[in-house]
């Protein structure tokens, strides 16, 4: 009997400092679960856990947006030819942002993440909420991976 085939995929997780550090393995543990119901097993993640400083950086130069925001996702780009690419891309999550919002809603931090962990991984894979049938579809797989409501409320 032939053995399957391991589809564990690859995801790096970046922190800096205790508090981010102590999230890591985590992050990397959901991302996994995430990209398992995605269908993306074997596919390669970056994840990095920054402060709102850091995110704000980010956003002024990739999206000439002068302000810290929750979730960045940067798409890899091409797969290599004829074939489909393992590498998903970056997704930039700020702890400070999180652990905001988290205390603003009544909610922990462990889903306060998770929720733009999921918002950042379907961002990668093309999903987008600027057109009314785009947002439905990625509110209903967020609410999927993360079994409640996500960043896009379904309406």
């Amino acid at each position: 009997m032939a053995r399957a085939r391991n589809h564990l995929s690859r995801v790096e997780v970046s922190a800096k400092g205790a508090v981010a550090l102590r999230w890591a393995p985590r992050m990397k543990r959901k991302a996994r679960a995430f990209l398992k119901v995605l269908r993306q097993e074997g596919r390669e993640l970056s994840i990095a856990l920054v402060n709102d400083a850091e995110i704000r950086q980010l956003n002024r130069d990739f999206r000439r947006k002068d302000k810290a925001t929750d979730v960045l996702s940067f798409p890899s780009g091409e797969g290599p030819l004829g074939g489909a690419q393992l590498l998903l891309g970056d997704v930039i999550i700020s702890l400070d942002t999180a652990r905001r919002v988290a205390k603003e809603l009544g909610v922990s931090l462990e889903d306060e993440l998770d929720r733009y962990l999921a918002h950042g991984i379907l961002h990668l894979l093309g999903h987008d909420h600027h057109r009314r049938a785009e947002r439905l579809k990625m509110a209903r797989w967020e609410e999927r991976l993360l079994g409640r409501t996500g960043l896009i409320p379904q309406r």
